[in-house]
């Protein structure tokens, strides 16, 4: 019997093109690419979150899921020592706020999520860390 290429059920190694929207668990959404490329990958390969890459597989050309992702499975839990204290002093005349984006010297992105006198509290951890994720996967193409 010879499979066609929309009969492929997805394997790790598989080349796949999904569409995905990924929202938080209050319906946010924070990603997706609806109306645009599709996400192309190889599965298995780590190029995606491994809740994300583990989903697909089983999965036929023009099949649609929806998954929920705990942080273990998606950005990871966030990391206390990525959560760092500065002086105030370190960012100048610069007036400083929660929620301001703030740099650290090796260029790495940071929120600041307190000041609490001349402390400066800045948390390095991926935004999306802790979160559990939902996403609505469709399979757009498999190659092999």
């Amino acid at each position: 019997m010879v499979e066609k290429a929309n009969d492929f059920i997805i394997k790790k190694g598989d080349n796949v093109s999904v569409f995905y929207k990924g929202t938080l668990e209050d319906g946010t959404i924070f990603d997706s690419n609806e109306g645009k490329e599709p996400l192309k990958f190889e599965v298995g390969s780590g190029q995606v979150i491994s809740g994300f890459d583990e989903a697909v597989i089983g999965m036929k050309a023009g099949e649609t899921k929806r998954i929920s992702l705990s942080p273990e499975k998606a950005y990871g839990l966030p990391r206390k020592e990525l959560i760092i204290k500065v002086s105030k002093k370190q960012f100048g005349e610069n007036e400083v706020k929660i929620g301001m984006a703030a740099t650290s010297s090796q260029g790495h992105r940071g929120l600041i999520t307190d000041v609490v006198g001349e402390d400066v509290i800045i948390d390095f951890n991926f935004p999306l860390s802790g979160k559990t994720l939902k996403f609505e996967i469709k399979i757009a193409s498999i190659n092999r």
